[in-house]
């Protein structure tokens, strides 16, 4: 094809280089005109090569300003160092004699056109368009006989559906993170469309009184969902795929690669009824491993958190995405790089086994850690006594009376992990957990516990603290325990301490424990 041919011998197109030629090229024209011709405008026509180039080949990365210029060259040579810019602007290692974002996007084309097919070439089909533009998904759910559906919970029961599919990409550059596209097949004939709205795979959908009616959205809808996100989503897919700056030498490049960024995570779980768990994911990362840069006077770090949730079964259970920072004054930097950022997020998940893609990046350096964890929610009985988990905490705060909610709030308490269970000999060492169930005793009419705190170290009792049950903080059924272990005595080593739970009413007992590190 003579396209490929010509695209061979070319690499990447800087706009502003070309627009910047324009000028010459135009003088060049104007200079076999005498004093007393007017100019003539002379259109002509590109060949064929040029058309298929701009038209088909490169028609999905191209950008308006790009066309333009293109469109205003005068001769084939000017057209040949147009698309030698073209691609060597988009070579990312232009040190190397391949060039493997334009190989790549060949390769992309011949894919699309060979698996996206339906009566017209598979480049121009809305999956063709989007896997050209930003490659393979990182994940895909397929369902290519439709049929019956259970729906995710913000969608609402079981349905009967069209042929879909979920395409998931953690990250797109000029589009944004966890980007999910949906295609829909309505016709049977093989051409996937892209959706506008999470309702089009429901062929059920518009046949209300089915028993396959989707619940009221207006309450579990995600944000992103909405028409206005939706909207602005497929907006940012039909914009050419931005041009990522080359890095210049000495200026700093991302680590993510060879220094990643390090950081611990743990999920803890908290009843909140029969079938919904508060779920919550504490991140922890060391404040030396972060870049602070200077904010009007104050020195601020700045990380971006991304988070998927699947199932067993791969289906998406929801994702998160914030921007968080810490700061320090210039007196305060030295003794904040000792220190430790946390950052909490809480969905509500149904009790099964998940697992979480995570991707902390710190926004200045742009070294960037990447985990995957699985984990259990589990499912809390409904009337026997059990717990939630037991959270080592940093610090704990009441917030009764005040507006609780954001980061950290359980309930009415504060609660600050510590992640790696290291403490400082002097630091209390903060306890909490929810205990959930627990007999009612007739003459308080209150949930009725005894509770011991047991510090063991190396096996050996070192101490043991009762708390009062009828002090206990209840809500229901739901009891909070939170306890504040003072260290200031204890030699630096490792401890265990148990809490022992003994409803008073069925005489049921259990033990949950946790270990932590005192360190001088």
């Amino acid at each position: 094809m003579p396209c490929r041919r010509l695209a061979t011998v070319c690499a990447i197109a800087l706009v502003y280089l070309s627009l910047t030629a324009l000028p010459v090229f135009a003088q060049t024209t104007k200079s076999n005109q005498t004093p007393d011709e007017k100019p003539r405008k002379v259109k002509r026509e590109l060949k064929k090569a040029y058309q298929v180039w701009v038209k088909e080949d490169v028609r999905l990365i191209i950008t308006p300003t790009e066309v333009a210029a293109f469109e205003k060259l005068e001769t084939d040579d000017e057209r040949e160092q147009f698309i030698k810019i073209f691609w060597d602007q988009r070579d990312p290692d232009p040190d190397t004699e391949e060039n493997e974002f334009k190989d790549e996007h060949y390769e992309r084309l011949a894919y699309a056109n060979e698996h996206f097919a339906s009566g017209k070439p598979g480049s121009v089909t809305d999956r063709g368009r989007i896997y050209i533009k930003f490659g393979k998904p990182d994940e895909i759910e397929s369902h290519p006989a439709g049929d019956m559906y259970q729906r995710a919970t913000y969608e609402g029961g079981s349905t009967t559906t069209y042929p879909f599919e979920k395409w998931f990409y953690r990250y797109l550059s000029g589009v944004g993170s966890g980007v999910e596209i949906e295609f829909v097949d309505p016709t049977g004939s093989g051409e996937y469309r892209l959706a506008r709205n999470p309702n089009e795979k429901d062929a059920m959908f518009h046949l209300r009184g089915s028993g396959n009616d989707p619940v009221d959205a207006s309450n579990y809808r995600r944000e992103q969902d909405s028409p206005f996100a939706i909207a602005e989503l497929h907006k940012n897919l039909e914009m050419a795929p931005e041009i990522k700056p080359r890095p210049i030498t000495g200026t700093h490049t991302p680590k993510i690669d060879n220094d990643p960024l390090d950081f611990e995570i743990q999920p803890y779980f908290f009843r909140q009824s029969d079938n919904r768990v508060l779920t919550a994911f504490a991140i922890q990362t060391e404040n030396k491993e972060l870049m602070f840069e200077d904010s009007g006077g104050l020195l601020t770090a700045r990380l971006n958190i991304f988070g998927r949730l699947t199932t067993v079964a791969e289906r998406r259970a929801g994702s998160f995405e914030d921007a968080v920072t810490t700061t320090a004054t210039p007196a305060e930097l030295i003794d904040a790089k000792e220190r430790k950022s946390a950052y909490s997020k809480a969905v509500i998940l149904e009790p099964g086994r998940y697992r979480l893609d995570l991707e902390v990046r710190d926004i200045g350096s742009g070294a960037t850690g990447i985990k995957r964890i699985g984990f259990h929610v589990p499912r809390y009985p409904t009337n026997e006594l059990a717990t939630s988990s037991v959270v080592l905490a940093a610090k704990l705060e009441d917030m009764s009376g005040r507006l609780a909610g954001g980061q950290f709030v359980i309930g009415t308490t504060k609660v600050i992990p510590n992640l790696s269970g290291a403490y400082l000999r002097g630091q209390p060492v903060g306890v909490y957990l929810q205990v959930y169930n627990a007999g009612i005793d007739q003459t308080t009419l209150r949930p009725a516990v005894d509770v011991e705190y047991t510090l063991l170290n190396g096996g050996k009792e070192l101490s043991r603290q009762v708390e009062d049950w009828r002090e206990i903080n209840d809500a229901g059924q739901r009891l909070t325990l939170s306890q504040l272990i003072d260290s200031s005595k204890l030699a630096p080593g490792e401890y265990e301490l148990v809490i022992q739970i003994r409803d008073r009413v069925t005489g049921k007992t259990l033990s949950p424990s946790a270990k932590f590190t005192v360190t001088q």
